[in-house]
């Protein structure tokens, strides 16, 4: 019973941060919630009587495989959609509207948002291995032996990913400061 609390407490607290990662790796938040809770899922059935200590890094290369399938999924049901439209004529433009947040400073609320969008959209171009390794180190707060476990690679692969992130994220992120 007590190990059932403890692996709940950690799926709770995780939960927050590994969406934020999936949404990186697959731009919608359906998919994001999708694949975090298929992780969750697979990691209280396969690894739930594991030690604690070992669950983080499990839990990432769940989320991680969970994340590759759904782009998986989404490249093979995208590549069927452009063939199929060249069969079907297209219709009315969809509509979209965003419901706009009302917060107490909207100014301040605009630019945090705004700097983390440049964020995430420079996240998401690195190359995925880099990206994996900047999301497991920086936000997760892994170490280099965790995040090894979790991205399936050797210690020294994650150094050299994980440099390379952080060297292209700070030429990309001080071109947006620039302009």
């Amino acid at each position: 019973m007590e190990e059932r609390r403890e692996l709940e407490s950690f799926l709770r607290n995780v939960a927050p941060r590994a969406f934020r990662i999936a949404r990186i790796g697959l731009r919608e938040d359906q998919d994001a919630l999708d694949a975090v809770q298929e992780a969750m899922i697979k990691l209280a059935r396969r690894y739930g009587d594991r030690s604690e200590r070992e669950w983080t890094p499990l839990f990432y290369a769940i989320l991680r495989n969970c994340v590759h399938d759904l782009q998986r999924s989404h490249r093979s049901r995208n590549s069927l959609v452009t063939w199929l439209k060249r069969f079907v004529p297209t219709g009315d433009a969809e509509i979209a509207e965003l419901a706009a947040d009302a917060s107490p400073d909207p100014q301040q609320q605009a630019e945090s948002q705004q700097r983390l969008s440049r964020l995430e959209r420079a996240i998401a171009r690195l190359p995925a291995r880099q990206r994996e390794a900047f999301l497991l180190r920086n936000v997760e707060d892994l170490d280099v032996s965790e995040t090894a476990i979790a991205m399936g690679c050797t210690e020294g692969s994650v150094k050299t990913h994980h440099s390379r992130a952080v060297r292209a994220l700070r030429e990309h992120l001080g071109d947006i400061d620039e302009r």
